[in-house]
């Protein structure tokens, strides 16, 4: 039997930028755990409305945006 995994805690709802300049963005929940031990978090960008898979360890590291 296979284990249920439970996804580390994710900023949900937070507005934030790709990088200090980038497009912003709000955080969706995780998704999946990779193979290297990263999960997988959907992300909504808030000029589109485009939904793209991001990596949580990335997502951590950009600033919340205004």
């Amino acid at each position: 039997m296979r284990a249920v995994e439970i996804p580390p805690p994710v900023p949900i709802g937070k507005i934030k930028s790709f990088g200090p300049f980038g497009p912003k963005y709000e955080v969706g929940q995780a998704l999946r755990r990779k193979d290297d031990g990263d999960w997988v978090v959907e992300v909504t960008l808030v000029d589109s409305g485009e939904r793209a898979e991001y990596r949580l360890i990335r997502l951590l590291e950009d600033p919340e945006a205004d």
